[in-house]
This record gives structure tokens, C-alpha cells and sequence, in this order.
């Protein structure tokens, strides 16, 4: 069984003083919360969709689900050589072999292509500002659009273009996404995940209060962690 591991909670200005962030349901347990730290181009986080899926459709309307973006290879600026390209394939046919999540490997085809996980963490985040209800949804289109279609997407205009599918204001998207202070947002985010001390994604931080517990750092399947998030959910106010 999984168990959790005490962490150190993060600076807390950036997780209570963004007045950009919409109100939490006023049912949730506001004393607990589940954090979870990611990046949408990083292929494990694609195989963990399932999990953190039935996670949040468990919690909801019990916990509020909080995305931190980890930021994996932010502000990349140099193309993909083709050692880069077999270690990435690599990870990918094991992400596929362990999950079942399903990959295209026509990926490995472009040329010059930079992965910088940047503009798509960005757009997360303001997804979460705008319409944070469909953020969980938006993160996995954007993992979907990446790994399974090959689409392009550190590209502004294909995460515009994906918000649009998803019901988000694609002209609000577009005005945020543009604006430095989502930039700065974001980097907030990365900063977030680093004094939380997370090293890998996806990891999943339950928080009780002002205490931290990892609940997984790394893949992990559903049947695996349900378990340990049930007695945790089942708990009032008590330390994880």
C-alpha cells in the first residue's frame, strides 16, 4: 500500500494570494486539498491521466483539486538532436507499455523541433485563472493533442485553438496567454513546485491544513493509490 510522505508546504503567497483565482466551491473542504504537480508534455503525467481522472471524479464536490505546473524542460531554445529524439522515444514506448496510453510516434519525424514545456504550462495556467473548472479537461486535451495527434503545442495558437474546443474564452486565452503576467504566474507555479521539493512528475501532494504529504512522486495506476487516498479522504481535518 502506498503511504504518505511528509513534505514542506510551499511559500504561501502563491498558493492564497492570487486574486486571479476563482472561488472555491462553497461545498469543498477548504482545510484539505489535493495538489497536483505536472506538466503536460511530460509523458508520464500523460500516463497518469487515468489515475489523477478518477481521483478527481472521487473528491469531487468533497475536495478541491489544485494544478501546480512543475515545469519539466521550461524555455528550452535548442532543437531536438537525434540522441534526444531515442531517449525520448524510449520513455514513451514505456509510458505505453506500463499505462496504455496510446502514442504517435510520427513525433519523431519533425525536424528542429524544440520542447520547451513552457508555453504549454503557461496555458494551463491560464485556463485555471479563466475558467479553472475545466482546467483538469483542457490539461488532458493538451496531452492528448501532443502525444496522441502530434500536434504542435508550443504553439500559441494550437493551445488557443484547443481552449476554444474546450469552452474557454479563446479571446480572453489568447489576451492572458499574451500578457506577462502570465508568465510571471507560471514561474510562480515552477517556483511552488520547486520549495515543495518536488524533483519528477506527476506527484500528488494531499494537504491537510498546513501539512504536506506525498501521496505518490511518480507514475502510479489508480488501483494502486486508491486505497491511501480513501482513508484519507475519509478523515476530518486530521493530519495526513
Amino acid at each position: 500500500m502506498t503511504h504518505l510522505g511528509r513534505v514542506i508546504p510551499p511559500h504561501p503567497r502563491h498558493l492564497t494570494e492570487d486574486n486571479r483565482m476563482p472561488p472555491e466551491p462553497n461545498n469543498t473542504d477548504k482545510d484539505r486539498e489535493i495538489l497536483y504537480i505536472a506538466d503536460p508534455m511530460c509523458s508520464w503525467c500523460w500516463g497518469f491521466t487515468p489515475t489523477i481522472r478518477a481521483m478527481a471524479e472521487r473528491a469531487a464536490g468533497a475536495v478541491q483539486l489544485t494544478m501546480m505546473m512543475g515545469g519539466l524542460r521550461p524555455l528550452t531554445r535548442t532543437p531536438m538532436d537525434e540522441a534526444q529524439k531515442v531517449e525520448i522515444r524510449h520513455h514513451w514506448e514505456t509510458v505505453e507499455k506500463r499505462s496504455g496510453q496510446p502514442f504517435n510516434y510520427s513525433f519523431f519525424e519533425r525536424d528542429g523541433f524544440i520542447y520547451d514545456t513552457e508555453p504549454a504550462c503557461r496555458a494551463v495556467c491560464v485556463v485555471r485563472s479563466l475558467a479553472r473548472p475545466l482546467m483538469l479537461d483542457y490539461f488532458e486535451a493538451v496531452q492528448r493533442a501532443f502525444y496522441a495527434e502530434n500536434q504542435d503545442v508550443t504553439d500559441g495558437a494550437v493551445l488557443q485553438a484547443i481552449a476554444r474546443k474546450k469552452g474557454v474564452d479563446h479571446v480572453a486565452f489568447g489576451e492572458r496567454f499574451n500578457d506577462v503576467g502570465s508568465a510571471y504566474e507560471t514561474s510562480g507555479d515552477f517556483q511552488s513546485a520547486r520549495q515543495l521539493k518536488v524533483t519528477g512528475y506527476p506527484t500528488v501532494v494531499l494537504r491537510n491544513g498546513q501539512a504536506y504529504g506525498v501521496l505518490t512522486a511518480g507514475f502510479q495506476t489508480w488501483d494502486a493509490l486508491q486505497p491511501t487516498f480513501e482513508m484519507w479522504l475519509s478523515r476530518e481535518h486530521k493530519t495526513p
